[in-house]
């Protein structure tokens, strides 16, 4: 009976961990909810603000609001609206001059009265500089200064002590979401506008990677001449470790292809492979692809066709490259 007692209160602090969890999340939750409700024509306005701006977006902040801050900036300055972070305290030292006459600052904080922020927002003003709040308090100095005032009051945090920057975090970063969201659509931002503003992720690979960059060409593309016999064909495939060779006529123009497949066939119909011309054996007239595609429509190929290879041709016909599923995997296309 006394061994049990470590175990029962190990669940219990187990217990209670969970059902603190919870609640916190229920009251993030719910101050995000309640956002939604308090949505009003000054959200419009703040959307115009900065649709209509001709320089950049400014973020500040500081503390736990400087951290939201740099998220919004970050997710702003990736979905077509060019903008940037400063800290209010460097901006008193200097780092103001980072701001123009054109831009829009987004200021962020709860109390509405950071004394950094306070300190250089008046400044900002009066160079022309327009004003975005992003504060709990509508009331607050912060908000006095503002062109518009963005209202992310929360009733409490979720910290047990309703002390700690938590609620009201989740709030001003679902409210800055929203904003750079709404930006977005308006801005009419597609998925090839994301993927230049992400060129090193998965869609950013998709949508700017052609089928020349990942092509292989020269002395690497296996290609013989429609004169060919079966086993120049099949020395050209074992040499260039691609399962197939294109076949090309004298103007290099492709006039069909000889893959594994096309080689099991022949083995199981018989006859002499050396002797064997290449045009009674080759599949004729095979899909191809130009260069200027992207890699993405090639994966879309070989997928429909159950291939693994594609031979790459200009405008005329010609041969100019070939593309094999591990060169697409390669270029992390797949």
């Amino acid at each position: 009976m006394i061994a049990a007692a470590p175990a029962r209160d190990q669940d219990d602090r187990a217990s209670g961990a969970l059902a603190l969890a919870r609640e916190v999340l229920a009251i993030e939750a719910a101050a995000v909810a309640a956002l939604g409700a308090r949505l009003d024509g000054r959200f419009v306005a703040a959307l115009d603000l900065v649709l209509a701006c001709r320089g950049r977006v400014v973020v500040t902040g500081i503390g736990k609001s400087g951290h939201v801050g740099r998220k919004l900036a970050a997710t702003l300055a990736s979905t077509g609206t060019p903008a940037f972070f400063v800290h209010p305290g460097e901006a008193s030292h200097g780092d103001l001059g980072m701001i123009t006459h054109d831009d829009v600052v987004i200021a962020i904080s709860y109390s509405g009265e950071s004394d950094e922020l306070i300190t250089v927002l008046p400044l900002v003003k009066r160079m022309g500089a327009r004003l975005v709040a992003l504060t709990g308090q509508p009331g607050s100095t912060l908000a006095t200064l503002a062109d518009v005032v963005l209202d992310a009051h929360v009733e409490k945090e979720a910290c047990p002590l309703n002390l700690a920057p938590t609620a009201s975090t989740t709030a001003a970063l679902a409210l800055g979401d929203a904003l750079a969201v709404a930006l977005l659509d308006a801005r009419g931002f597609g998925h090839e506008d994301f993927a230049r503003s992400h060129p090193g992720g998965r869609l950013g690979r998709r949508l700017l990677t052609h089928v020349r960059d990942v092509m292989r060409t020269g002395p690497d593309v296996p290609s013989v001449s429609e004169r060919a016999t079966l086993a120049e064909a099949v020395l050209e495939v074992s040499r260039k470790r691609m399962g197939m060779t294109a076949v090309v006529d004298d103007a290099g123009r492709l006039v069909g292809i000889f893959t594994d497949g096309d080689l099991r066939r022949s083995l199981e119909r018989g006859g002499d492979i050396r002797a064997t011309p290449i045009a009674l054996v080759m599949t004729r007239a095979p899909r191809t692809i130009r260069p200027e595609a992207l890699a993405a429509e090639a994966v879309e190929l070989m997928e429909a066709r159950k291939s693994t290879q594609l031979p790459v041709v200009d405008a005329a016909g010609v041969l100019v490259g070939a593309l094999n599923i591990h060169d697409l995997f390669r270029a992390k296309v797949l």
